[in-house]
């Protein structure tokens, strides 16, 4: 796809909703094919969340973790909160009244969770980086830090903490036995329990936080007093909650009432189509599809809106997704991993040359055509 479509496209404008990995995925295959489209998100920047747990702990690391929007997509990208969608007229409102017009609709607002480990904020790039600069500095302050949920992002920031801070006591608190997501190998899920233990990661599973509504996040305190629901009772400095992530329907949820899966996600068809709608496409989190919720899935959906996109124009047979064999790594700090590729394991070798010392930053960057600070 990347030679420019020769059909006339002067009717087709996209708006892309969201400036996740699929919605930059998006929008660069249409800028390559010249195709009109206007991206928009409430940052002014790209946020590779992929590498958001390092950033937290390694100062310096944000600004790489940052990548300007307008840098990338020039005129065709817009800084603004999304309040509704208008399919009779077909227009996207946004925040400060404006409207945009559309012959098609990439939804791609993926999913809201808990600082550190998401940043959905009306924001500049500078403050979003200092953000997570002041982290740094809380995680620095503390000798003793609790990480709250042991699925895959509470596993990888827990082993963010102790490789670059080997000195600090971490106690990974899990209501499950096993740690990381369910969709995982058992074998994976258990090496994973095995590189926290060898790193000295205190691990409290099958134990539920109490009193979460009572305690600071993400904020340096002389004692902290975390109780879960077994009686354990752990004093620490620092509490941070890698758990609770949703669906960002906020955009899209009035407009498609009759379309929403249980958890907020749009039902679609094997073209990614919003269930009746042939002219708007949900990609990513926002996509109701049997898969974990992934960066590189999230991709995948792009290359399918934008080739079905083309392929309507030219009327042409649509392209459908198949979710494939599970290809999963958790990066456990930049010199261990573990994780599974096409449904079979693989060890830290493979895992800590595919993500872990990059966490696919460089990727990013490349998608945006930029260059890494």
């Amino acid at each position: 796809m990347g030679s420019q479509v020769s059909v006339d496209m002067r009717s087709v404008r996209v708006v892309i909703v969201g400036g996740g990995f699929g919605g930059i995925a998006a929008a660069s295959q249409l800028q390559a094919l010249n195709i009109s489209f206007v991206l928009v998100d409430m940052k002014d920047s790209f946020h590779h969340n992929v590498a958001a747990l390092r950033a937290s702990v390694e100062s310096g690391f944000a600004k790489k973790t940052f990548i300007s929007y307008s840098m990338s997509f020039k005129e065709s990208f817009r800084q603004g909160v999304v309040v509704g969608i208008d399919l009779t007229n077909q227009r996207v409102l946004l925040e400060d009244g404006t409207a945009l017009p559309f012959s098609h609709l990439i939804l791609a607002t993926g999913s809201n969770g808990l600082f550190p480990g998401k940043f959905n904020q009306v924001s500049s790039q500078q403050d979003a980086i200092q953000a997570y600069e002041n982290m740094v500095k809380q995680v620095q302050r503390s000798q003793s830090i609790v990480v709250v949920g042991g699925g895959s992002a509470g596993v990888e920031m827990a082993a963010e903490i102790k490789t670059e801070y080997p000195e600090k006591e971490v106690t990974l608190i899990h209501s499950q036995v096993a740690l990381a997501d369910k969709e995982l190998l058992p074998c994976v899920r258990q090496e994973a329990k095995e590189i926290l233990l060898r790193k000295g990661v205190q691990l409290l599973l099958s134990e539920r936080v109490n009193n979460l509504e009572e305690l600071p996040f993400n904020e340096y305190q002389e004692c902290i007093s975390v109780r879960t629901d077994k009686g354990t009772e752990v004093a620490t400095n620092l509490v941070i909650v890698c758990s609770g992530i949703k669906i960002n329907s906020f955009a899209y949820h009035n407009a498609f009432e009759s379309q929403l899966a249980s958890n907020g996600a749009l039902r679609v068809n094997e073209y990614l189509q919003v269930e009746g709608c042939t002219h708007v496409y949900a990609i990513g989190d926002c996509a109701d599809v049997k898969e974990p919720k992934m960066a590189y899935h999230a991709g995948l959906h792009a290359n399918i809106a934008v080739a079905n996109i083309v392929n309507s124009m030219k009327q042409r047979p649509l392209k459908a997704y198949t979710p494939g064999a599970l290809t999963f790594l958790l990066a456990m700090g930049r010199n261990d991993g573990v994780g599974q590729i096409s449904g079979f394991y693989v060890g830290r070798f493979m895992v800590r040359l595919a993500k872990s010392r990059d966490l696919f930053i460089s990727t990013s960057w490349k998608t945006m055509r930029q260059s890494p600070p």
